[in-house]
C-alpha cells in the first residue's frame, strides 16, 4: 500500500515467474540495490500522488522484467483493451489469457497485437459469444492476414493437440502429394534433430523436414509453405538449423 496516503495498490498477488535476478557488478552500481533482490511482477498502477519512492519501484519493476514475460504483459495489455474495446465479457479474456500461456510457443513469432486478436477471436468462439473478425481489426493495429494464421495455429493445435512430429510430417506430405519414401526420410531427419527442434514450432520443422528430404526442390518450398501456414523464410530458417 502506499505509504502518503494508505491506498492498496497490489493485494493478494500471485507472482508465477522467477523470483530473484543476480546482478553483475555494473547493474549493482547503476540500480543501487543488493546482489538479490526480490522483482514483484505486478501491475503496480503507480500515479505521481503515490510519491517517488512508487514511481522508483515501478522503474525497477520494468527494468527487472523477465523477456519472457515482458511479452506476456504486453499481450495481457492488449488483451484487455481489445475486450473492453469489443465489449467482451471478462470471462473471455481470461480464457485468452490461458491460451497464450498454454501456446505461448505457437505464437511467439507474431507481434502481441496480432497475438491478442488471435486469442481473443479464438476464445470467444469458445465461450459462446462469438464476433466477426472485423469487430476485432477495428480496435487493433494488427494485420487481418497474420491474425488468421496465428488463428489457424491454434485452432489446430488445440484440435489435435501436441502431437509426434511423425504425424505433422504425414499431414503435410498428403496436403502436397508427396510419396511415402520422402516421409520415412523426413521422419529419420527430424529424429535426429530433435534436440535442435524442441520448442519450435511443429508445422515449420515438418516443412523443413520435407523440404530437405526431397533434396530442396524450390518449386516444393512454396506449397510447403501454404500448406503448413507459413513462410518459405520460416522453412528455409529452419532447415539451415538442421544437420543433414
Amino acid at each position: 500500500m502506499c505509504a502518503q496516503c494508505g491506498l492498496v495498490v497490489v493485494e493478494a498477488a500471485v507472482d508465477t515467474g522467477p523470483e530473484w535476478r543476480v546482478f553483475d557488478e555494473m547493474e549493482k552500481r547503476r540500480v543501487r540495490t543488493a546482489p538479490l533482490k526480490l522483482v514483484v511482477k505486478t501491475d503496480m498502477a503507480v500515479k505521481p500522488e503515490h510519491g517517488a519512492r512508487w514511481r522508483m519501484l515501478a522503474k525497477f519493476h520494468r527494468e527487472t522484467m523477465h523477456g519472457f514475460e515482458r511479452r506476456l504483459a504486453a499481450i495481457g495489455g492488449e488483451i484487455r483493451r481489445i475486450r473492453e474495446c469489443v465489449g467482451l465479457p471478462q470471462r473471455v479474456a481470461e480464457e485468452a489469457e490461458a491460451l497464450v500461456k498454454r501456446y505461448f510457443d505457437l505464437v511467439a513469432g507474431f507481434p502481441p497485437e496480432v497475438v491478442a486478436v488471435a486469442v481473443l477471436w479464438t476464445a470467444a468462439k469458445a465461450a459462446g459469444v462469438p464476433r466477426p473478425l472485423e469487430d476485432f481489426l477495428k480496435c487493433s493495429k494488427a494485420e487481418e492476414r497474420r491474425v488468421r494464421k496465428a488463428a489457424w495455429r491454434l485452432k489446430e493445435e488445440m484440435r489435435l493437440g501436441r502431437r509426434p512430429i511423425e504425424d505433422y510430417v504425414k499431414t503435410l506430405a498428403a496436403r502436397v502429394n508427396l510419396p511415402a519414401a520422402v516421409v520415412k526420410a523426413a521422419v529419420e531427419l527430424l529424429e535426429r534433430n530433435r534436440r535442435v527442434l524442441a520448442g519450435k514450432n511443429p508445422w515449420v520443422s515438418a516443412a523443413a523436414g520435407l523440404w530437405l528430404a526431397s533434396l530442396k526442390k524450390l518449386g516444393l518450398l512454396k506449397a510447403l509453405a501454404e500448406a503448413a501456414g507459413t513462410t518459405t523464410v520460416s522453412i528455409r530458417k529452419a532447415a539451415g538449423r538442421m544437420r543433414v
